[in-house]
């Protein structure tokens, strides 16, 4: 991949399981929060599914579009949208109703001084949906942050542990999942919870982060030593797979990669890629923010793009000079300041 175009046409390539799982989901698909990261990859993966399985569904992106570039490049994926203000109740109200629903609606950088939108956002909003498509599927997008940070050689925490958010935004985001499970259980909603950590897109993610850093000759801070890392194509495909398995209560779903990704042994790597020398900083801690998420692969199969080809496409965008976006993951952070 040398452009964006080979890369936006590459996260759009579904699989015949996806294709398969949309066949047996009646209805229309509605994408809340379709303008951020993960939203038109996603878009584009469900539109082009239904369009090579020969479904008869409507995919439906909504955000307010302060982008108008954007709104155009989905509408000519075949991708029906609508402007709205998610926060702005009388908008929202008039958003039309849709079987299944990918709730991807929420804010994490910046809530450092600004923790009321946060919260507003991320555990208000999610009343207002749940009330508005207490008739549908939905798929709830969440964070590994609600979990505890856990031993690096425990295989990460799964689904059976209890949360234990750090700081304002994992508190928020738990927040969320626990506003839509009130009302799950209030009107009988199926729903999934989707935990996710780290998405890896060639423009933003952990990988692209330590190859910046190993490409500019800065340190990389080892402190938190290792991670969790999954191809955001992957990631959009177990989301949009998931409304298969929404249930009332909510099932909950850990979504990332197996491994438990050392940053030492991935920027080294890199590094061996680039043609280039890292130095590092700091040493590894004894734990870090872990998913296990054996559940999901158990339902969906291995991620199909797998660790060592993300660390050759990451090393192959920056030494060719690729798009990126200024959209740190902040994976290194340790006391939930975001």
């Amino acid at each position: 991949m040398k452009t964006v175009a080979e890369l936006e046409a590459k996260l759009a390539e579904p699989s015949e399981q996806l294709i398969a799982d949309l066949s047996t989901i009646e209805g229309d698909i509605l994408i809340l929060g379709v303008g951020g990261k993960m939203g038109p990859s996603l878009a584009r993966l469900a539109a082009n599914a239904v369009r090579e399985g020969g479904l008869n569904k409507r995919i439906i992106g909504v955000s307010r579009f302060s982008n108008a570039d954007a709104r155009r490049e989905l509408e000519e994926a075949g991708i029906e949208t609508i402007s709205c203000d998610l926060l702005n109740d009388e908008e929202l109200q008039k958003l039309p109703d849709a079987a299944n629903v990918i709730y991807m609606a929420g804010n994490k950088f910046g809530t450092t001084g600004r923790e009321y939108f946060t919260w507003a956002m991320n555990s208000y909003l999610p009343g207002r949906v749940a009330e508005k498509y207490k008739n549908s599927k939905i798929v709830v997008f969440s964070s590994g942050n609600v979990y505890p940070f856990s031993p690096v050689g425990s295989g990460g925490v799964n689904e059976a542990v209890s949360p234990e958010p750090l700081g304002e935004y994992a508190q928020s985001c738990l927040g969320r999942e626990r506003v839509f499970e009130y009302f799950s259980h209030q009107n009988g909603t199926p729903m999934t919870i989707y935990r996710l950590n780290y998405a890896i897109d060639m423009r933003y993610g952990v990988l692209l982060e330590l190859a910046k850093s190993i490409n500019e000759d800065r340190p990389i801070n080892l402190a938190m030593g290792h991670a969790n890392v999954i191809w955001q194509g992957d990631a959009n495909e177990m989301a949009l797979r998931c409304l298969k398995h929404c249930s009332n209560p909510p099932e909950i779903i850990n979504i990332t990669g197996p491994e438990t990704m050392s940053i030492r042994w991935a920027a080294e790597e890199l590094a061996k890629r680039m043609g280039k020398e890292v130095n590092f900083t700091g040493t590894e801690s004894e734990t870090a923010l872990l998913n296990n998420a054996t559940k999901s692969h158990q339902l969906f199969g291995y991620p199909k793009v797998s660790l060592l080809q993300m660390i050759d496409w990451t090393a192959e965008w920056i030494q060719s000079g690729g798009d990126t976006w200024n959209k740190p993951t902040h994976f290194q952070e340790r006391k939930g300041k975001f």
